[in-house]
């Protein structure tokens, strides 16, 4: 998969292999082999190529992002203090309020 990433976003990028070559300082035809899957990027270059295209080193190597557990995802709430019932009782009620606004939308649209 790391290697039709390369492509997709040296292209998308409107790059050519030197260019790409040259911002990891390396030769076109070391990193000719990174997209023709005849050699791997070291742990350095793939950070480079991450950073340079911004995106995550899952993206570059999967071509997708990591999905984070959505119950986790209450990093805004302030939890200090709360117990592991109370928590579970905010991401209900997220979970509620989210289903009531489809059903509000659903409505609207109908």
């Amino acid at each position: 998969m790391l290697k039709e990433q390369l492509v997709k976003l040296r292209k998308k990028h409107k790059k050519t292999q030197e260019d790409i070559a040259k911002i990891l300082g390396i030769t076109r035809p070391a990193y000719t082999a990174y997209e023709s899957g005849n050699r791997q990027p070291d742990y350095d270059s793939l950070i480079k190529l991450a950073q340079y295209y911004d995106v995550s080193l899952d993206h570059l190597l999967t071509g997708k992002e990591k999905v984070e557990n959505k119950n986790e995802n209450l990093f805004f709430f302030d939890m200090e203090g709360l117990t592991a019932e109370e928590i579970e009782d905010i991401k209900r009620h997220i979970e509620y309020v989210k289903w009531k606004a489809q059903q509000e939308r659903g409505k609207n649209n109908g």
